[in-house]
């Protein structure tokens, strides 16, 4: 049935498989529970903004805009369009001296591409430059300018490059409102030939900004994608000739289809690549927006990047609608990567990953790996320094161990989330306060207790969705609450300027003093990790109840759920305990990184608990297990709805 699936796709390239058509595989195609097929947007949540995608043979690759984040221009590299690993960075601070630092400036565009043998990546700093390198992880050449003149005029941001049929390559020129152009490129990667002014596009403003323009060619066919502006709006032109005479174009109008799922977050993408084809015949492309429901707002995210299908009706492209629903993988071999979240570092490594990022051009000269090894060293000057990463998820646990002598209220070293301006702030740290203090606060907000520990502490940040505890520890076994919860909606929502064009940061600060840190853990497979925080899942679904969001299957064939990135830990635990109510008995298994080619390493059984409001923890002994993984949790058949999960956590 599956191969007959693909090969319908393939033939008419107008199919997508929306939830309906899953929810009637639930009766048809067991499959659909015994393995991933599925996967639910975002694929690369947290902040990246202005996605571009390229596709090389049987690889993909993605960059985009990274502002002040540095260094600049992460790439990442995927297989299966759906889990992504960053494999490294563009530009490192020292070939990067006059970019700026300051919020909302630094990197804007990050069009990674690949013609006449070489990777390229274009971008916006000051004017557009580009650098060249022979595989997309590097190395990359120094920065080299683009050179314009009167005719072509400035180039501005957000471009693009196209690569037609016969492998000539153009820049897709965007400068302002009303710039809209493109120009070849020579193979030194310069502009060549005559600029071809499209400034009609948006002469009266119809597409906003007309911003983030990209191209693509489909049987003779040429297509004009220009977005609409930061809060999205994505809009369709063809024409039969690569010209700059408007006569021969025809708007199309909205690329995506109407939202027909009320419960959607990520409304009105935006911004996308050139959509692509595959070998199956099926279109696709990625796409940023920012994740906001009715009264709940987590714009501070930044804009996240989903995967979209493309469905031709004859000659006429439509982005598939965005939906809370699993959706059908393509067609493409298992990645073997985990799905894109924080991750975990003990600092063991003689260089820094490539996973880290910092606000600051002082800050990335303030870390060493080498002054206490297996630990990290944050020396700040006269003002805090960091070590971060973008914030991938609504529910999580960060945990550290830091080193710190607190012997005034000026020094200070923890755990640090923050806005891209650093105006919202969370931190739990050791410090001074009338005596050595444990210290939580975010604004106005203050928990803290007596240092207990001395100068080595354990600290424990657990996210439930807009709400945060802080725990600290002195063997990180036994933990000592901090307070009650501190909410995070000001981080959360929208910020001025939009968050000054990125996402929330989450990671390790130190004031006053160098401080030390052992390791940084996200997620912590220690604490609870809680259901309703999966990144994928099919035949499930989500309910409110007293106790909060918890999780039960919708079918007889059971069911499944993967909550991304666990970690373990270098020491196997020795069991996993699921809180869940039941009704009847039942097995639930625990699988590691997939339901096919995983490990299965748990299977508990589940009692009735006494009712569906009554809660009780179910454990098993767990196959020997450590390190960062995806863990899925799989529902029992002939169960539906009878067995409802609340958290599972691991037992050391």
């Amino acid at each position: 049935m599956q191969k007959y699936f693909y090969t319908a796709l393939a033939l008419l390239s107008l199919i997508v498989l929306k939830p309906d058509v899953l929810e009637a595989q639930d009766k048809t195609d067991p499959s659909f529970y015994q393995e991933v097929k599925t996967y639910t947007n975002p694929v690369l949540p947290g902040d990246h903004p202005d996605p571009t995608l390229l596709k090389v043979g049987d690889d993909f690759y993605h960059c985009g805009s990274t502002f002040h984040f540095t260094p600049y221009m992460p790439v990442y590299h995927s297989k299966d369009l759906v889990h992504w690993e960053v494999i490294g960075r563009v530009l490192p601070l020292s070939k990067a001296k006059w970019v700026s630092d300051r919020p909302s400036t630094g990197i804007w565009q990050g069009a990674i591409t690949y013609f006449y043998g070489s990777y390229w990546i274009y971008f916006s700093a000051g004017g557009q430059w580009f650098c060249k390198a022979d595989s997309p992880k590097g190395p990359w050449t120094d920065p080299v300018e683009v050179k314009t003149n009167p005719i072509t005029g400035p180039l501005g941001y957000d471009n693009s490059i196209f690569i037609d049929d016969d492998g000539r390559p153009y820049m897709v020129i965007k400068n302002g409102q009303k710039v809209n152009r493109f120009q070849e490129l020579g193979k030194d990667g310069q502009l060549t030939g005559t600029v071809m002014n499209l400034d009609w596009i948006n002469a009266k403003l119809q597409y906003s900004w007309a911003e983030g323009p990209v191209m693509c060619k489909r049987n003779g066919i040429y297509y004009y994608f220009p977005a609409g502006d930061v809060s999205g709006g994505q809009y369709v032109m063809r024409g039969k000739e690569l010209t700059a005479d408007s006569t021969k174009w025809e708007r199309l109008g909205n690329f995506f289809k109407p939202i027909s799922d009320n419960n959607i977050g990520f409304r009105r993408p935006n911004h996308m690549s050139a959509p692509f084809q595959l070998a199956d015949g099926t279109w696709w492309t990625i796409a940023q927006s920012y994740e906001k429901y009715d009264g709940d707002d987590w714009s501070g995210t930044g804009r996240q990047t989903s995967l979209y299908q493309v469905i031709w009706e004859g000659d006429r492209p439509w982005g598939i609608a965005p939906t809370t629903q699993p959706l059908l993988k393509p067609n493409l071999p298992q990645s073997g990567l985990l799905w894109r979240s924080v991750q975990s570092d003990d600092f063991e490594a003689d260089v820094l990953s490539d996973n880290w990022h910092f606000l600051t051009k002082k800050a990335a000269s303030a870390v060493s790996l080498s002054a206490r090894k297996g630990w990290v060293r944050l020396t700040p000057e006269t003002e805090r320094t960091h070590l971060v990463q973008k914030e991938t998820d609504h529910y999580y646990t960060i945990v550290t161990k830091v080193d710190l002598d607190a012997a005034d209220a000026a020094k200070k070293a923890g755990i640090y989330l923050t806005n891209g301006n650093q105006k919202v702030v969370v931190k739990l740290y050791t410090g001074f306060d009338n005596g050595k203090k444990i210290i939580f606060e975010l604004d106005k907000e203050t928990r803290s207790i007596a240092n207990e520990f001395g100068n080595t502490v354990w600290l424990k940040i657990e996210r439930n969705w807009h709400n945060l505890n802080a725990w600290c520890s002195g063997d990180g076994i036994t933990w000592k609450s901090i307070g009650d919860p501190i909410s995070a909606v000001n981080l959360d929502k929208v910020q001025p300027n939009y968050n000054s064009w990125v996402g929330t940061s989450i990671g390790l600060f130190a004031e006053g003093k160098p401080a030390d840190f052992d390791f940084f853990i996200c997620k912590d497979g220690f604490s609870p990790l809680l259901a309703a925080g999966y990144s994928n899942s099919f035949g499930i679904k989500t309910i409110k109840n007293e106790s909060g969001k918890v999780v039960t299957n919708t079918s007889s064939n059971g069911g499944w759920f993967m909550i991304s990135g666990v970690d373990l830990g270098k020491t196997s635990p020795s069991s996993i305990e699921i809180m869940a109510s039941s009704t009847s008995k039942g097995k639930i298994e625990i699988w590691l990184d997939d339901l096919k080619t995983g490990k299965l390493i748990a299977t508990v059984s589940v009692s009735s608990s006494g009712d569906e409001d009554s809660w009780k923890a179910f454990s098993k002994a767990v196959k020997r297990v450590s390190g960062h993984h995806d863990v899925f949790v799989k529902f029992p058949t002939a169960n539906e709805g009878s067995i409802k999960i609340k958290s599972i956590r691991f037992l050391k």
